[in-house]
C-alpha cells in the first residue's frame, strides 16, 4: 500500500520534472541559435568541442551534487575534492602504478570521503554544510603540503590522450557525463533507493517510521557526490596533464548552481538527473558565448545569480501551492 502511494505521489513530479527539463532543452537550444546568429564561430568544431568538455566535468559533479540536494543536504567539498584527486593520481602515476590501479585507488580516496561525510553527519550529528566546508578546507591544505604547494606534472601520454581523443565525433569527456547519467539514471528513477532519496528529502522521520534505513540512504548520497567528484578529478588531471591542490576552485558553486537551475528543489525530495545536464550545458554556453562576444566576465556571473535567483524563487511559489 505504502509503495503504491508513494509511486502515484511521484507520477505528477516525474511530469513536472519531464516539462521543466523540455524547457530547459528549449532554453539551451534557443542559446545556441542566437549565438550562432550573433557570432561566426560558435558553431565551429572546435568551439563546440571545448564548450562539450568545459560542460562535461560540472555536469558530471552536477549529478552527484542533486542525489545530496534532493535529501536536503549540500556538498560543498566537490571541488576540492576534484583538486585532491588529481594530485593522487599524478603522484600515483609518477611512482609508475598502472594507469587502471590508479584510477581504481584515486576513486577509493573518493569513496572514503564520502563515507567521512555520512559518518560526519549520522553519527557526529554535524550539518552537512559544515563537515562538507570543512572538508573543503582540509583537503585544499593537505593537497597543497603534500605537494609543497607545486604542481605535478604527468607524463604517462597513455593518460592525458584519452581526454583529448574523440568518439564518433564527440569529447570523450562528454562520453563519460553518458556513462555516469545512465546509471545515475536508472538508480534514481527505476530503484527502490531512489525511491527512498525522495522520501528522506522529504520527511526524514516519516521516512525512518515506515521502514527506510535514513542512515544508509544519506551515506549513499555523499559517497555517490564525493566518488563522482574524484572521478572528475581524474577527468581533469588527464585534461590539462597536471595535478594540482588548488584546481577546480569554485566548481563547488557551479555544480550547485547547474543543479538548482535543472530543477533540483534546495529544500530537498525534488530533482532529477536530465536537469542538472542541461543546467550544467546552459552555464557552459552562457560563458562560452560571452568569450565569443568578448563581453566582461563578470556578466557571466550575474546571469547565473539571476537565473539562481529566478529559479528558485519559483520554486518556493511550487512549494506553497503544493
Amino acid at each position: 500500500m505504502t509503495d503504491v502511494t508513494t509511486k502515484s505521489r511521484l507520477l505528477p513530479q516525474s511530469r513536472l520534472n519531464f516539462l521543466f527539463g523540455l524547457t530547459l532543452l528549449a532554453l539551451l537550444l534557443l542559446l545556441w541559435v542566437v549565438l550562432g546568429f550573433a557570432t561566426q564561430s560558435f558553431w565551429t568544431g572546435n568551439n563546440i568541442s571545448n564548450l562539450l568538455r568545459q560542460g562535461s566535468m560540472i555536469a558530471i559533479l552536477a549529478i552527484g551534487q542533486t542525489f545530496v540536494i534532493i535529501t536536503g543536504g549540500i556538498d560543498l567539498s566537490v571541488g576540492a575534492i576534484v583538486g585532491f584527486t588529481s594530485v593522487i593520481v599524478s603522484l600515483f602515476l609518477q611512482w609508475n602504478l598502472p594507469i587502471p590501479v590508479a584510477v581504481i585507488l584515486t576513486l577509493l580516496i573518493g569513496v572514503g570521503i564520502g563515507l567521512f561525510h555520512g559518518f560526519g553527519i549520522v553519527r557526529m550529528g554535524l550539518p552537512p554544510f559544515i563537515i562538507t566546508l570543512a572538508t573543503l578546507t582540509s583537503l585544499r591544505g593537505i593537497g597543497l603540503l603534500i605537494t609543497n604547494g607545486a604542481t605535478i606534472s604527468i607524463t604517462n601520454d597513455t593518460f592525458t590522450a584519452f581526454s583529448r581523443a574523440n568518439f564518433l565525433g564527440i569529447p570523450s569527456l562528454f562520453w563519460m557525463v553518458i556513462l555516469v547519467a545512465v546509471p545515475a539514471y536508472i538508480l534514481l528513477n527505476h530503484s527502490r533507493w531512489g525511491r527512498y532519496l525522495f522520501a528522506v528529502g522529504s520527511n526524514a522521520e516519516a521516512a525512518r517510521l515506515s521502514g527506510v534505513n535514513v542512515r544508509r540512504i544519506i551515506y549513499m548520497a555523499y559517497v555517490l557526490s564525493a566518488l563522482f567528484a574524484s572521478f572528475v578529478g581524474l577527468l581533469l588531471a588527464a585534461r590539462i596533464g597536471i595535478g594540482n591542490a588548488t584546481q577546480a576552485e569554485g566548481w563547488e558553486l557551479q555544480a550547485i548552481a547547474s543543479s538548482v537551475i535543472g530543477g533540483t528543489s534546495l529544500f530537498g525530495a525534488v530533482g532529477s538527473v536530465h536537469g542538472p545536464l542541461l543546467g550544467a550545458f546552459i552555464l557552459a554556453t552562457i560563458n562560452n558565448g560571452a568569450n565569443l562576444l568578448n563581453v566582461n566576465s563578470f556578466w557571466q556571473r550575474i546571469i547565473t545569480g539571476g537565473l539562481i535567483i529566478v529559479i528558485v524563487y519559483f520554486d518556493q511559489l511550487r512549494r506553497r501551492r503544493s
